[in-house]
């Protein structure tokens, strides 16, 4: 939900029709829009749901590692997956709209359209927490001031422009902020879970297994430590009849089943351990699937399209090492990755080479920059060092290879970059300038990724590297990510169509120096910073999308990770009891699918259930 973050939209026009900003009172209205009119405040439901769909059933997942806590909110622990199911939003967007927001826990809000430094969430009357007991507008400031103090780093920073947060009466509660700039922040304040005052203030830093006090759709059912965690559904959930959820949040459970790697994963669901499995790994889509259950026709797959930008999965390079500060060293270790081998021998070339952080969309940067690129880009030129500057103004394709597994080509090219950036090789072992051994340890946890990083690795030491790959054990891994402590590591970058302020938490120079926020990287570049702002603060989709392919082009010219791979949609296969209506443009949308409760007796019988 958050690492995406939140499908993000930016308060620019209205639902029930146009308005004009040059009104200088200020305006109650329920949904809203960035630039358009929201497409279905005068619907009874969503586009993609059935409002007729069965309710019953279990919906059953895999999940990797462990967990200790069920607060992802806090600082510490580890949070058991899908907690989200617990808690509603004061808005929630569409699946279908990149930039609307439609009512959930407030039925409206009022803001003035010529001073967005404010705006007031109205809580709706019936909304409840599972006790039974209402959700006021005190328990959204307890949400959002513990959010601020005591949250995850990037959490604080992406809410920072919040000056305080007030109680207006028990309905209505009203945010100011820092100044009017900022329109994105008027939506963002609604999209985070709301907490009951009362367990925010007992347990919101307590390492438990026992969730804060919410008011969503699921209650936490069955716990098994480290095993597994369930949801059950919530017979009298309050918000079951608003438009957003009709045909919505249909099963009966959801189960989350853990695994320690994803080929016992992949076996685990071939014996109906759980039933749906969004299938990430090439191999087993092209070759795995031809087991008895498969050809008995108890297995479907899908191949779901989406509109959405493709996760940008890469090999990140710490930027915090004095090893990485030469761009030329970057661009060497990006050069001996050999994409067209790996594809071929591992992937049954299934994947894309992802040439853009937000590949498959119209935010990706596309051949040279245009006029209105180039009128952002040219002030910052001065600022860029010069392969970056370079990168920029540059049509840009990452280096291909001839698949043969021997990247010559590329090898060659990365050692002549590392001795112009002052390496040198001495009995047959590479240095940097200043003599120290090039080392460069590559942080894993599980085994899903080995096969891909240690032909990577072997590359790299062809190269004079000392290179190895450490895999250690989630809890570990999760406190070397949250204090940077590594060299090298895979992180996923997920992007909405509607990039703002979470920006900055991502590649923003002041996040590089937080501890636990998302720039995992620690990109320092005072040309990122003013882009990110600049689209952080931008006025209309147009601008969005211009300094979106002016930031596009600066990460990749920054060569800060090694791009390895991706596909543009999601693969799923399930167990043949799962149904659904017309999907959703920008989403699987999970939670609006059910169970044909035939075909899962079928499947229960198949299985000797």
């Amino acid at each position: 939900m958050i690492k995406n973050i939140l499908l993000k939209t930016v308060l620019l026009s209205v639902a029930i029709g146009w308005i004009p900003t040059s009104i200088a009172k200020p305006i109650t209205i329920t949904a809203l829009g960035h630039n358009s009119t929201a497409k279905y405040v005068d619907v009874p439901y969503m586009p993609y749901a059935n409002p007729k769909a069965p309710t019953g059933g279990t919906l059953s997942l895999d999940a990797r590692g462990t967990f200790n806590a069920a607060n992802k909110w806090m600082t510490t622990g580890v949070a058991m997956i899908g907690t989200d199911y617990l808690y509603d939003t004061l808005m929630t967007g569409s699946l279908n709209e990149a930039f609307t927001m439609y009512p959930q826990l407030a039925n409206k809000v009022t803001y003035d359209p010529d001073d967005t430094s404010w705006i007031i969430y109205h809580v709706d009357p019936s909304a409840r927490f599972w006790d039974g007991t209402p959700v006021t507008s005190a328990d959204v400031k307890a949400t959002y001031e513990a959010l601020l103090t005591k949250g995850p780093m990037f959490i604080r920073s992406y809410l920072g422009d919040i000056k305080k947060v007030e109680i207006v009466d028990k309905q209505r509660v009203k945010f100011t902020f820092v100044s009017s700039d900022n329109k994105e922040i008027l939506l963002t304040v609604g999209q985070f879970p709301v907490f009951a005052k009362s367990s925010i203030d007992a347990d919101f830093e307590k390492i438990s297994l026992t969730p804060l006090m919410g008011s969503g759709p699921y209650k936490l059912g069955r716990v098994e430590a480290g095993r597994s965690v369930s949801y059950v559904r919530d017979p009298d959930y309050w918000g079951r009849d608003l438009m957003v959820n009709r045909g919505r949040y249909n099963f009966d459970k959801i189960k989350f089943v853990y695994y320690q790697s994803d080929e016992i994963a992949f076996e685990g669901f071939k014996s109906g351990q759980y039933r749906f499995r969004p299938e990430n790994k090439a191999s087993n889509w092209a070759t795995g699937y031809n087991f008895p259950a498969v050809t008995a026709g108890m297995i479907d797959k899908e191949a779901i399209s989406s509109q959405n930008p493709v996760p940008m999965q890469g090999l990140i390079m710490n930027m915090r090492r004095p090893i990485f500060q030469d761009i030329r060293v970057r661009q060497a270790l990006s050069a001996a990755y050999d994409f067209e081998w790996m594809n071929k021998t591992l992937f049954h070339d299934q994947y894309e080479r992802l040439q853009s952080f937000f590949h498959g969309s119209e935010l990706a940067a596309l051949g040279t920059p245009s006029k209105a690129e180039m009128k952002i880009i040219s002030p910052l030129l001065p600022e860029l060092e010069p392969i970056q500057r370079q990168g920029v103004l540059e049509a840009w394709q990452l280096p291909t290879t001839d698949g043969a597994g021997f990247n010559r080509q590329g090898l060659l090219k990365a050692r002549q970059l590392l001795l112009a950036a002052g390496f040198y090789y001495d009995d047959m072992k590479l240095y940097q300038p200043d003599g120290k051994p090039a080392q460069i340890e590559i942080l894993m946890t599980g085994d899903t990724l080995s096969r891909v990083l240690l032909p990577y690795i072997r590359n790299i030491e062809r190269l004079g590297f000392e290179a190895k790959l450490r895999q250690v054990d989630g809890p570990q891994y999760y406190e070397r990510m949250r204090s940077y402590d590594y060299d090298m590591t895979v992180d996923v970058f997920a992007q909405s169509l509607s990039p703002g302020a979470e920006q900055a938490s991502y590649w923003g120079s002041a996040a590089a120096k937080q501890l636990g926020n998302n720039n995992t990287i620690g990109v320092n570049n005072k040309a990122i910073d003013q882009v990110t702002q600049a689209l952080a603060d931008a006025k209309s989709r147009d601008e969005i999308i211009v300094y979106t392919h002016v930031l596009d082009r600066l990460l990749r010219a920054g060569y800060y990770l090694v791009p390895l791979y991706g596909k543009s949609g999601t693969n799923v296969a399930y167990w043949n009891q799962y149904r659904h209506a017309t999907l959703p443009t920008n989403a699987v949308g999970i939670d609006y699918w059910w169970v044909d409760k035939a075909a899962e007796a079928k499947v229960d019988k198949y299985l000797g259930r």
